[in-house]
């Protein structure tokens, strides 16, 4: 049974009421969404999610995330700062997308050359793409910057198969190496 929230009621005798304006957004909106036009939909949905009927507004509520998820796909954030550029680059990694994310971590370390973070981040990505020369390059930078980045990426379980591989081997482990 449907809920149509505080004093709305179904007729007794069985008819259907006319569509109200929450039932009529949302179909406007699937329709758009099964068209793909996503940025026309989700003003609709996010209309339809108002409404009083707890059942539509919830499936409308679903339906402007996955309109935010499919536009997102389809746009590159504004990015700004080097910050910017490393968070993005991070979700990238996290998505496994490793060659974006590679770029923006570059970019971002082009940008803040002294952010032992981004010059870790970018090491994975390299890492993670079997670039272990390439990772020992930006890791090595950042524990310069850093020392404990050493001991980060001896407990990362992401550079855990990179850590198989010289020269990032060598590296983490060698003590030797800490004052390059």
């Amino acid at each position: 049974m449907s809920k149509t929230g505080p004093g709305k009621k179904a007729p007794a005798d069985g008819r259907t009421k006319a569509i109200d304006p929450q039932m009529a957004a949302f179909e406007q909106a699937v329709q758009l969404f099964h068209n793909r036009e996503f940025a026309a939909a989700m003003p609709l949905f996010t209309e339809a999610a108002k409404g009083s009927n707890l059942d539509i507004g919830q499936a409308a509520q679903l339906h402007v995330r996955m309109c935010q998820q499919r536009l997102g796909a389809r746009t590159q954030p504004s990015l700004a700062s080097a910050e910017d550029y490393y968070t993005y680059g991070l979700a990238l990694t996290n998505q496994r997308k490793l060659a974006e994310a590679e770029k923006a971590l570059q970019t971002a370390a082009g940008m803040a050359p002294a952010a032992d973070h981004i010059h870790y981040a970018l090491a994975l990505a390299r890492g993670l793409q079997a670039n272990y020369r390439g990772a020992a390059e930006s890791l090595s930078r950042a524990i310069e910057l850093q020392p404990a980045n050493r001991a980060a990426a001896r407990a990362d379980a992401d550079f855990h198969e990179a850590l198989k591989h010289s020269p990032l081997r060598e590296l983490v482990y060698s003590e030797k190496i800490a004052g390059r």
